[in-house]
């Protein structure tokens, strides 16, 4: 099983294992990352290995700085203004792939593409100690609940790698948002840990959505962050055996029956319920429960964020 150790006494451990070709789980801002050197073929394939992830999913590579960013990927006068606005943070901006970029080429499918981001905390000390970009999607198991826990990430991943980086619950609790500049405007591929509202002010004008014609970024598979038990959307009661994730002060019929309920915030708050939502939907789905029904959830803010992880949670597998 892996060890758990904590950030402040992990990182000679992980610098090793990064030089190694191996991956580390880590805290990031938003959900823990399975992180292994984005440069070494074998090491982007112990990612996908441990995750049981389909190939054709990219990867997002995390950076150190902007000068290791754009030895990477081609940044345009948008892609700046957003890097400025928002790095490091929860952000990632999918640019093209520079010609000369040491990226292997499994972290990009085979797109002339790339998704970037700087992170905070521990992650950006281990790309800045190590030398080397990191390729990092979500600790847990393909498809299944993001992990927002070191002990989540065990419980899931614990006999299948080395490392556990214990940074505490991730404050975002949700992926980091992706955006990519094309022609005619900046498109949001998925939703996340920044609100479109805070980049459309940046911006000045809306983001596109809809289908942007593939899967460009992580998280735009159908079916995703999926737990075992079934789940049921804009619930409006709850149904003899299910538990119950409830949002704000109301309840909905038949909540006093629920074999569990959790509530992802009492007082309405979408940032507070961003960062309950995976590891609440983990201890639904631990209790056993065949349904998790859900209660609706506003779509401003943070809002589509949570509402995107829960059609695709919900989608047919």
């Amino acid at each position: 099983m892996a060890d758990i150790v904590s950030e402040e006494t992990a990182l000679e451990r992980a610098i090793a294992l990064v030089h190694a070709g191996q991956p580390v789980a880590l805290p990031t801002e938003t959900v823990y990352g399975l992180a292994a050197d984005a440069t070494n073929g074998a090491a982007v394939a112990r990612i996908f290995e441990a995750k049981g992830r389909p190939r054709f999913n990219p990867l997002i590579v995390h950076v150190a700085d902007r000068a290791m960013a754009e030895r990477i990927g081609r940044f345009d006068a948008l892609s700046r203004k957003l890097a400025d606005a928002f790095w490091p943070g929860p952000l990632t901006l999918v640019v093209p792939l520079a010609p000369d970029a040491q990226i292997h080429p499994l972290v990009t499918a085979g797109l002339a593409s790339v998704g970037l981001r700087m992170p905070r905390g521990f992650a950006a000390k281990l790309i800045a100690a190590a030398g080397r970009p990191l390729a990092a999607p979500s600790a847990n198991s393909s498809g299944r609940i993001s992990a927002t826990t070191a002990a989540a990430v065990a419980a899931d991943l614990g006999d299948r790698i080395a490392l556990v980086v214990d940074g505490g619950p991730t404050p975002v609790g949700l992926e980091s948002t992706i955006v990519k500049v094309e022609p005619d405007g900046v498109r949001l591929l998925r939703p996340g840990g920044i609100a479109a509202e805070e980049i459309e002010a940046v911006l000045g004008v809306p983001l596109l959505r809809g289908d942007a014609g593939g899967i460009e970024a992580p998280g735009m598979m159908r079916s995703h962050y999926a737990p075992r038990a079934g789940l049921r959307l804009d619930a409006d009661r709850v149904a003899p055996g299910e538990v119950l994730l409830a949002f704000g002060p109301e309840r909905i019929a038949g909540a006093d029956k629920a074999v569990l309920v959790l509530n992802l915030s009492p007082s309405g708050d979408l940032r507070e319920a961003a960062a309950n939502l995976f590891s609440h939907l983990q201890a639904l789905d631990r209790s056993g429960a065949s349904v998790i029904a859900a209660e609706p959830v506003p779509a401003t803010g943070l809002g589509e964020a949570i509402n995107d992880r829960l059609r695709r949670a919900a989608a047919p597998r």
